[in-house]
Order: structure tokens, then sequence, then C-alpha cells
């Protein structure tokens, strides 16, 4: 289902589709789904957003700072978006927009998602010196650029928006840390 949503939207993708891509007997699907479609896309954003969190906790591990680790997630997700030839972005932002006004239950879900992806890059700029306020808000503002640099990368079949949102974040991040250094 994640990677139907990914490249069909959530209204584009039947469960007759998710059926056939998965080699799935129907009965499994809603044995596991008893709720059909709206529960396989909660489930997709859940794993969407773990996947996420992975790649934000792996390029922390890696990159030492909030900057770099900023840096590494996104020029990550150029690369998967690239590789896919701009048919993967990212299935959180397109639940949101397709269905955030008509199910509570996706909306509730998308939510959550985004807020795993703020809290520890709010973490990371806290470590590096920035206030929790400050902080969460940097954060939702590098996660609110991030999603719209891959729908801007999908939409013009070029990484470069990522890569320019990558460069931006970094300026963002360490001219914050370097004013709140200056100001304690």
């Amino acid at each position: 289902m994640l990677e139907l949503i990914q490249t069909s939207g959530y209204a584009g993708t039947g469960l007759n589709a998710v059926i056939e891509h998965a080699a799935a007997p129907k009965g499994s699907v809603y044995f596991h789904f008893p709720d059909g479609k709206e529960g396989l896309g909660v489930a997709a954003v859940e794993l969407a957003e773990a996947q996420f969190a992975a790649l934000i906790a792996e390029a922390a591990a890696q990159a030492g700072s909030a900057a770099g680790a900023a840096r590494a997630a996104i020029e990550a997700l150029a690369t998967l978006v690239g590789e896919s030839d701009f048919r993967l972005g990212c299935p959180v932002s397109v639940v949101t927009l397709e269905m955030g006004a008509e199910s509570e239950r996706l909306r509730e879900a998308c939510a959550t998602a985004f807020e795993s992806w703020i809290t520890p890059t709010a973490g990371l700029l806290v470590a590096d010196g920035l206030t929790e306020t400050e902080a969460r808000s940097l954060a939702t503002v590098i996660v609110s650029m991030i999603e719209g640099a891959v729908i801007v990368s999908r939409a013009t079949r070029s990484t470069q928006p990522l890569h320019a949102a990558a460069d931006v974040v970094v300026e963002l991040i360490e001219g914050r840390i370097a004013q709140a250094g200056g100001a304690r």
C-alpha cells in the first residue's frame, strides 16, 4: 500500500490493486485490515513514519550535528526520489492532502507521523544549543521545507529543489545556533 500511495496516491489506490501488488489472498487482507482501505492507509502512514524516523536517526548518528544530520537526511531523500524516476515521494503528505479533511483517523496518523519527525529533529537542535521552544519551531520549519522540496522535486523531475533545501536548512540551523550561542 505504501508504494502504491507514493506512486498513485491514496485515492488512486484501490484495494484490488493492493491485493494484486502484494500477491496476497483477498481474505488475508480483510483479516488483517477488517476496516479495509482506511486501515491499510493508516498502516502505510505508520510504515512511512518509521522509515523516515530511522533515516533521521541514522543521519544523526553519522553526522554528529543537527546541520549535518539534516543535510544527510535530505540528500538521502534526494537519492530516493531521483532513483525512483521521481515516482516516489512522501506518502504522508499525499494522504494528508487527499484525505486529511475526509478521514479523522488518517489525518491523525499523518499528524503523528509528522510529529515523529519534528520531535527528534528538535532534540538534535536542543543538543546543539537551542532552547526547546526555538528547536521545536525550527524543526517544524525544517520538516515542512523538506516536504515541500520533495513535492517540487517530483513536479519538476529534478532533485535540485531538495539540494537547495538542504543548503538553506543547513544555513538556518547554523545561523540559529550561532545566534543562540551569542545570546547566552
